[in-house]
């Protein structure tokens, strides 16, 4: 019994030594650095259903289209109809279906996700590589398309921010009471962190 007990009490300080080692020496490895304003405000480029952190600049449905061929015709076809991408028009109407289609005119809440989903993640191929202007521009072909901005509209934050999506009010608040923490942008580790589960 003995020697059970003293090759647990071995066993329990190698484990012990093998996970605090490494953290008691993080200090001393000088891993990193911290990230700058500027590389931090590189990164912090989403923008909110209200149109917060929408950049300034503007683009026309006009030069959208040019865009669009040029660089999502590829994957969701020349007509928005989809390919090796998904859909970007029809659907309306088929929400409540079998087989809904979920496209930017039909599911989407807010004008001003398609805004940030293009800016952050498309082209696929090159994410991140259009400008402010192309992504409005783009933004607004797709909107034209889905019938909801005129073929001549000029598209900007506040075009983005004041229109109103078909399908807008078909979502609901998820009242889950772990889903209710406040947005934080500034000293968000404060006080005690609480777990909640299922």
């Amino acid at each position: 019994m003995g020697a059970r007990n003293r090759t647990c009490e071995l066993l329990g300080i190698l484990v012990a030594c093998t996970v605090l080692a490494p953290l008691a020496h993080a200090v001393e490895l000088n891993l990193g650095q911290v990230a700058s304003p500027e590389e931090v405000a590189g990164w912090n480029i989403d923008v909110f259903p209200d149109g917060t952190n929408l950049p300034a600049g503007m683009g026309t449905v006009l030069h959208g289209k040019e865009v669009y061929m040029a660089s999502c015709a590829g994957c969701h076809g020349a007509s928005l109809e989809g390919g090796l991408g998904p859909a970007l028009t029809g659907g309306k109407g088929s929400l409540t279906s079998q087989k809904p289609l979920k496209t930017v005119g039909s599911y989407w809440p807010y004008a001003t996700t398609l805004f940030d989903y293009v800016r952050r993640a498309m082209p696929f191929q090159a994410p991140q590589s259009l400008s402010n202007e192309d992504v409005y521009s783009v933004s607004g072909y797709i909107l034209s398309v889905n019938g909801l901005l005129a073929s001549d509209a000029t598209v900007d934050a506040s075009v983005l921010t004041k229109l109103q999506m078909p399908n807008r009010n078909s979502f609901y608040v998820d009242d889950r009471p772990d889903a209710k923490t406040p947005r934080c942008m500034r000293n968000c580790n404060v006080g005690p962190t609480t777990a909640v589960s299922r």
